[in-house]
């Protein structure tokens, strides 16, 4: 690969509502402070559909398997990495940013379903249920104008 950017790695993300109408959010593993919190998400192997990807992505960084759809966006969401993260081999992966598809879920399951260590790769060392209102607050800067998109899609859906 040259040192050119790719344009905009392909990824899902996941939004989990609970029967209270709160939202599954993790804290980052290994990341300290309060804008490390954020929905699942992760990429998308090549030839892969995108529901498969959420539903596989949703298993291996939360455990939960209990779950029905009630949307997804239509468009892809995108949102450009900061200089910060694009000098960061893991997180950036030569590409400018990322563009999301978000799949909305209902948790249909128990919170004793989370297992935070289903797959080898930890991405959360801690969860919860949180109010919608409370998420951008405490995501980290260069995803909030998304997640916005996100939440504003996903309030439309539960009320």
């Amino acid at each position: 690969m040259t040192d050119e950017l790719k344009e905009y790695r392909p990824n899902v993300g996941i939004v989990v509502v609970n029967a209270d109408n709160r939202v599954w959010v993790g804290h980052r593993f290994g990341m300290s402070g309060d804008y490390a919190w954020q929905f699942p998400q992760g990429g998308v192997d090549a030839g892969e559909d995108l529901e498969a990807a959420a539903v596989r992505e949703l298993f291996e960084e939360t455990g939960i398997r209990s779950v029905e759809l009630i949307g997804r966006t239509q468009d892809w969401v995108i949102y450009d990495f900061p200089p910060e993260v694009l000098a960061q081999k893991k997180i950036g992966r030569n590409f400018k940013g990322q563009k999301q598809i978000w799949f909305f879920y209902r948790f249909t399951g128990q919170d004793s379903e989370v297992n935070l260590q289903a797959h080898g790769e930890q991405e959360f060392d801690r969860w919860e249920w949180c109010g919608l209102d409370r998420v951008i607050d405490r995501v980290v800067h260069f995803k909030r104008d998304s997640y916005r998109n996100v939440i504003a899609q996903v309030e439309a859906l539960i009320r």
